[in-house]
């Protein structure tokens, strides 16, 4: 069986959800090839094993934690070369975008962004993208190449598989450009507690219904009573209610949970495009006409400021 190269998102060595989806991914598709790098990548050879990795590469060079993009690209590329893989599979994240498209212009391979589901057909890969908002379904495959896909969170359920995950040292040698950016400082961000917005199996969002952002504390409380991460439309982070960082939208950052509630939410083009993936979508609005009530599998017709704190008290209740 053809083998398929994972790129491993973690941190210290503890492996993110993403990449363990990717690893059940993978296995549709050949035998997955794990790729760790930077501080105490060797760390994360038990949980790769555990989840059908058959080979885990590891490098933790100075130049991976001290620089950006390209040092991580060019330890890919190592990879690429010495395994010679039927697909890459990456984290669709910022970053893991942007090192996918780099790796896939150097090993003239194509390249497939947010796929959210991937199968065999015969000795080819193909990945199911939602397209246009996600009013579309659209199953692509690379025609020249290498396929190098980038695959959203939440696309597939994890599945273990214990495997051999043989750790082995990757030799990598770092281009020129590799220390262009170098990164001279970081700030820890602020933990509230709460999961990844992006990697969430739940996502509670509020919008321009709430009215200000004294009262996202009645969104936080749900979320928190669900486990979920908390989200804000477009309208609520342009009026200073939330940060940017939890926006949810076009412009700004697509999630594709088990479970999505849009509290005070219209549902305008622009949010949609960055939840409409979601498997399930609850809407909790006073406006009977609104637009989120057309893609919804459950709405709620009623003001948030009775249904969100009823429904949290519930959830509550029943959790014991």
């Amino acid at each position: 069986m053809a083998e398929v190269l994972v790129y491993v998102d973690h941190v210290d060595g503890a492996v993110r959800k993403p990449t363990l989806e990717l690893l059940t991914l993978a296995r549709r598709i050949g035998e997955p090839v794990a790729l760790a790098l930077g501080n105490n990548a060797a760390d994360t050879a038990a949980a790769l094993a555990e989840h059908g990795a058959v080979r885990v590469l590891t490098n933790e060079a100075a130049e991976l934690a001290d620089y950006l993009v390209v040092p991580k690209v060019d330890a890919l590329q190592a990879a690429y070369e010495a395994v010679s893989p039927a697909a890459v599979l990456v984290p669709s994240s910022a970053e893991g975008k942007e090192i996918a498209a780099r790796l896939a212009l150097r090993v003239r391979g194509g390249l497939i962004t947010d796929a959210v589901d991937l199968e065999a057909d015969g000795e080819a890969v193909v990945a199911t993208q939602s397209a246009f908002a996600a009013s579309y379904t659209t199953k692509s495959r690379i025609t020249t190449g290498t396929p190098v896909i980038t695959v959203k969170p939440n696309s597939a359920a994890v599945e273990a598989a214990p495997a051999a995950g043989t750790v082995q040292g990757l030799e990598v040698s770092f281009s020129a450009q590799a220390t262009g950016t170098r990164v001279i400082a970081r700030t820890p961000r602020e933990s509230t507690g709460r999961p990844e917005l992006t990697e969430a199996a739940i996502v509670v969002s509020g919008g321009r219904g709430v009215n200000g952002a004294d009262n996202f504390h009645l969104i936080e409380s749900l979320a928190d009573a669900l486990g979920a991460a908390v989200g804000a439309s477009r309208a609520a982070v342009d009026a200073g209610w939330y940060p940017h960082s939890n926006q949810v939208g076009q412009t700004g950052k697509s999630v594709s949970p088990q479970l999505y509630i849009a509290s005070g939410i219209s549902g305008a083009i622009q949010h949609r495009a960055g939840m409409q993936t979601s498997k399930t979508i609850v809407a909790i609005n006073k406006d009977a006409e609104a637009p989120i009530f057309e893609l919804v599998d459950y709405g709620v017709v009623g003001d948030l400021f009775d249904v969100v704190p009823a429904l949290t008290e519930e959830v509550n209740t029943r959790k014991g």
